[in-house]
């Protein structure tokens, strides 16, 4: 069985059969099986231009599932061994993180990730639980694809390093969506521990940076613990637990100076990070020009070193911040839009830039910070000239500050950006960006698949939030509906924020499985309704989702049509 992620209809309608196979429309129809569990595959990425067989982690019932690829270059099939999948990555295939479903004429599972790279992938090899089974690592840079598979597993490996040279080890396991809370561990050629991380700043994924003071064989632990956290406390293992290991010791990006890029331009920035083999920051352009105008941020590679930048990306120049700016007088004039980066240094300090407004034009201002990476818990507050102060705010969705505030007159006005911890450093780096505030809307669903009988109906609830002040009518209306299947358009009035489609089947609606799409427009404006693979859930204050990913939402939702399942026999009436 073989499914090839060719386009039909745009990047969320590649790689689909409409056509359910025969075993699938009979198992279902009897109604013995139930839509397939994806939970990952393993390894989790692949080199373009090679063939793997790879495992499929989940439920499927019956054997075998299909798939279905959001993007094109990747071919799935399935083998008679269950969970097994035959991948061949096409050479050109496009780089980067992809989505993929597993269904059945049941149903669909949630997407799940697999990982296109220009890189070799290498794997770990079992048995690696004890420092004398580390794995040897020789070529750098590397990326190791590895899994914790049971509670108490360990994995290990071991680089020789040069005396004065830095390793950088990087692990993905979290943003991946894998139940882990990973933590890595090094020791240095006599077994003392010389280095331990459990999160990036970023994200629960740890990095570990560590100059070795002697030659010799190091050794790196990965181990970890489960996500969401449980009431015990132990290293978590499961097949799940898949992670991806990155080792390297050349020129290694940190950030760019600025901290952010303007899109459709090319940006001279400057780069922190290891292994630069100069004192000076090498300034290297940033070529922005094809990056997507709705893109908020942007993975740009750089030649020659050994990991890929993720930076922000805004629509007007990116600056730099000039000391002394605490005083009114001293602030430096922003443009709209723009973006500033600045550091908090010394303790105390409060960064203050100008920019001018007229009567009631709408403003919202962001600092990016803890999303960077920086430990800065910053505030940020709008201010009149003399210092009064007309708005504030420390926490938005996330740890940094976000705030939308309109004019109350024609003046000049004061942005302030400060630490809450009053604290101050080097790391203490922030990016503010400044933007009129455009009415916009964004639609969500609760689901990313939707099963329908045919000789009936299902809902599909929808959630409409206003931003920035938007009003006015909008109607949802569901694209690339098959024969049979029907979904009046809804209208939402001026200030609604929820409604509910209703798809009907036929009763001699045929079999389908295949991607739709939910388009709310009005007023010129139209965005396609997403389901969130991030989330921000919490249980008694401890995290449950996964507030990261490599890829956070997508607008291809699923729909899959059954035909009516048979009445059972009424039992037979006792004479």
């Amino acid at each position: 069985m073989r499914l090839e992620a060719e386009s039909r209809g745009g990047k969320w309608g590649r790689g689909i059969r409409a056509a359910t196979t025969g075993w699938a429309l009979f198992m279902g129809a009897l109604g013995w099986a139930a839509p397939p569990t994806l939970d990952h595959f393993y390894p989790v990425a692949l080199q373009r231009g090679t063939n793997h067989t790879v495992a499929a982690l989940g439920k499927f019932e019956p054997w075998p599932v299909e798939f279905q690829v959001e993007g094109p270059g990747l071919t799935l099939s399935v083998t008679t061994n269950k969970g097994g999948v035959e991948i061949v990555v096409a050479p050109d295939a496009p780089t980067g993180p992809r989505l993929v479903r597993a269904f059945t004429a049941e149903g669909a599972s949630v997407p799940r990730f697999l990982v296109v790279t220009a890189e070799p992938q290498g794997g770990e090899v079992e048995p690696n639980d004890a420092r004398s089974q580390a794995q040897s690592v020789t070529q750098l840079p590397a990326w190791l694809n590895g899994r914790l598979d049971k509670n108490g597993d360990v994995d290990q490996f071991a680089v020789e390093l040069g005396a004065g040279q830095t390793l950088i080890a990087s692990l993905q396991a979290y943003v991946l969506q894998s139940p882990l809370d990973a933590a890595l561990r090094l020791f240095d050629p006599r077994g003392v521990e010389v280095r331990f991380n459990h999160d990036d700043g970023r994200t629960l994924d740890p990095q570990l940076v560590f100059t070795a003071e002697r030659a010799g064989r190091h050794t790196l632990q990965v181990f970890g613990f489960a996500h969401p956290a449980g009431s015990d406390v132990r290293f978590t293992g499961s097949d799940k637990c898949v992670y991806r290991l990155h080792l390297a010791t050349g020129p290694f990006g940190r950030h760019p100076l600025p901290l952010g890029v303007q899109r459709g331009v090319t940006n001279s920035v400057r780069i922190v990070g290891w292994n630069l083999h100069s004192n000076a920051l090498p300034t290297v352009p940033l070529n922005a020009a094809a990056v997507a105008t709705n893109a908020a941020w942007w993975s740009p590679s750089l030649p020659g070193w050994d990991n890929v930048l993720r930076v922000p990306v805004g629509a007007g120049p990116e600056l730099s911040e000039v000391e002394p700016n605490s005083a009114v007088s001293q602030a430096l004039e922003l443009p709209v839009p723009s973006a500033v980066t600045g550091t908090i240094e010394p303790v105390g300090d409060v960064d203050r830039f100008t920019w001018v407004a007229k009567q009631a034009e709408r403003f919202v201002f962001a600092v990016q910070s803890a999303a960077l990476g920086f430990p800065l818990d910053a505030w940020l507050a709008v201010e009149n000239t003399e210092g009064g102060e007309l708005g504030r705010n420390d926490d938005a969705t996330s740890a940094d500050p976000q705030l939308e505030w309109t004019a109350p007159a024609d003046g000049r006005f004061v942005l302030a950006v400060g630490s809450l911890l009053r604290r101050g450093g080097a790391d203490q780096l922030y990016r503010l960006s400044v933007a009129r505030a455009q009415p916009d809307f964004r639609a969500t669903v609760e689901a990313a698949a939707f099963t329908l009988t045919a000789g009936m109906t299902n809902d599909v609830k929808l959630t409409v939030t206003r931003l920035f002040g938007h009003v006015g009518k909008l109607t949802a209306a569901v694209i690339g509906l098959p024969t049979g299947v029907t979904a009046a358009p809804v209208e939402l009035a001026e200030k609604a924020g929820e409604t509910t489609l209703k798809l009907f089947a036929a009763t001699n609606a045929p079999a389908f499985n295949g991607p739709v799409r939910i388009a709310v427009s009005g007023d010129r404006m139209e965005h396609s309704a997403v389901f969130a693979l991030a989330t921000t859930g919490e249980n008694n204050g401890v995290p449950q989702g996964f507030t990261d990913l490599l890829i956070r939402e997508t607008d291809s939702l699923w729909l899959t049509v059954v035909p009516p399942k048979p009445e059972e026999p009424k039992p037979a009436e006792k004479k």
